[in-house]
């Protein structure tokens, strides 16, 4: 028998390990100033494009003048308890059903956070008689949601709709065996690699297999649709998402998260959520500021036209160049290049003091080995002189990595670590 922590202090992880070359730079680094196309790091003025703030809300007047009014006015506590005990008022209520109104739902129940209400929710959803069957490619707080479910869970090919198929086949089948039902699970978009989930072609399969689906659309919510209702407004089958969820800390700029569906789904969640049943309420700060922010996602279309100038500008100057971003059909645009990790880094690093450019660095083992994901966040603050600066620094970074100027530059980095 051993200390647990021995395996710990052994082994810290694929990303653990280089703790000490990339913390506080590639890992944790520290932007400053206000959020916005252009921001602060170690001191120099950087175009950032790793800010999720899709409609650039995060620091327009209006905004911050509702904030400062919900802080001066109930502090940061109130209301205190969970929403069943002593945490619930009338403008917790008034944000649900606006929010479903938005998103063409019955009902809907806020959610102190994103990933711990996903997680709670899956949890809930299913007993152990019943199937998951969701895709590989899936968010974190799905994985760690299906994680939780002591019945059986199937995953399928990313985006594939035959890998889905065949997979309803088997889970049909166990169903068939246990009594229990079935629940699928997709993104409305994909954060790594931008992607709309196939929502569309899923729906198609529901009277055939009979199950329910459950849509993370975490990107897709104030970004996609007609109205920003988000990607299966965008696909035309809203109506057919069972339990749709989507997150304040993106195209609202915000706190907190958000679960929509029948009235009857909602008051069950309402009742059985632990993440919620046994957390502190939601803080009237961040209620009354998401009632502000979704009001201007309704009333103020150009924020959203706005942020798709920019997202085609950005995407179609990439291509144009001949850069690789995949099949993105959503904002976020990543950018794929072949490269060791050391070699990621020292691209990264000429980007950031070379070049005034912040993105996300992503490798493995969030990607295969030998490939390094750039990836880009367009938001409505970007300006075309943002987007060809970008554009420019791409192409000369592609080419050092191509005659293998980083390679060079990443050897001592590689023989530190012994790769």
């Amino acid at each position: 028998m051993r200390d647990i922590f021995e395996r710990i202090i052994e082994n810290k992880g694929p990303l653990g390990k280089w703790a000490s070359q990339a913390e506080g730079y590639f890992v944790f680094p520290k932007l400053e100033g206000p959020i916005s196309n252009r921001m602060k790091f170690q001191g120099k003025e950087v175009i950032t494009w790793s800010i999720n703030d899709y409609l650039g809300l995060s620091n327009l007047p209006e905004i911050k003048k509702v904030d400062a009014e919900a802080a001066a006015e109930h502090g940061s506590a109130y209301p205190m308890g969970a929403r069943m005990m002593s945490g619930h008022t009338d403008f917790h209520e008034q944000l649900e059903r606006e929010l479903a109104e938005f998103v063409s739902k019955e009902s809907a129940y806020l959610l102190n956070f994103g990933y711990q209400g996903m997680v709670s929710a899956i949890d809930a959803l299913v007993a152990k008689d019943d199937i998951i069957v969701y895709d590989v490619d899936a968010h974190a707080c799905i994985i760690d949601g299906v994680r939780l479910h002591m019945g059986k869970r199937f995953t399928f090919k990313h985006n594939d709709i035959e890998s889905l198929e065949k997979n309803l086949e088997r889970a049909k089948k166990m169903a068939e065996q246990t009594g229990g039902g079935i629940l699928v699970i997709s993104e409305g978009v994909f954060g790594m690699r931008g992607e709309q989930g196939k929502l569309k072609e899923i729906v198609a399969l529901k009277e055939k297999y009979n199950f329910r689906l459950f849509v993370d659309d975490a990107h897709g919510f104030g970004t996609l649709g007609e109205k920003g209702g988000g990607a299966g407004q965008e696909q035309g089958v809203q109506d057919d998402i069972d339990v749709y969820f989507a997150t304040f800390a993106k195209s609202m700029a915000g706190i907190g998260a958000f679960l929509a569906a029948d009235k009857e789904i909602i008051d069950y969640l309402k009742y059985n959520l632990r993440s919620q049943m046994f957390a502190k309420s939601l803080p009237m700060i961040y209620v009354k500021g998401a009632l502000k922010r979704l009001d201007m996602l309704r009333t103020m279309p150009e924020l959203k036209a706005k942020l798709w100038e920019n997202v085609n500008a950005l995407q179609n100057g990439l291509k144009e160049r001949g850069f690789d971003i995949g099949t993105t059909t959503s904002c976020v645009t990543p950018v794929y290049l072949s490269g060791s990790i050391p070699e990621a880094m020292a691209l990264v690093k000429d980007l950031r003091e070379n070049y005034g450019i912040f993105c996300s660095i992503v490798v493995y083992p969030v990607i295969p080995k030998g490939m390094i994901l750039l990836r880009l966040i367009p938001t409505a603050t970007h300006t075309m002189a943002d987007i060809n600066e970008t554009l420019d620094a791409f192409s000369a970074i592609r080419e050092r990595l191509e005659n293998g100027t980083y390679k060079r530059l990443s050897a001592a980095v590689a023989a530190a670590m012994g790769e």
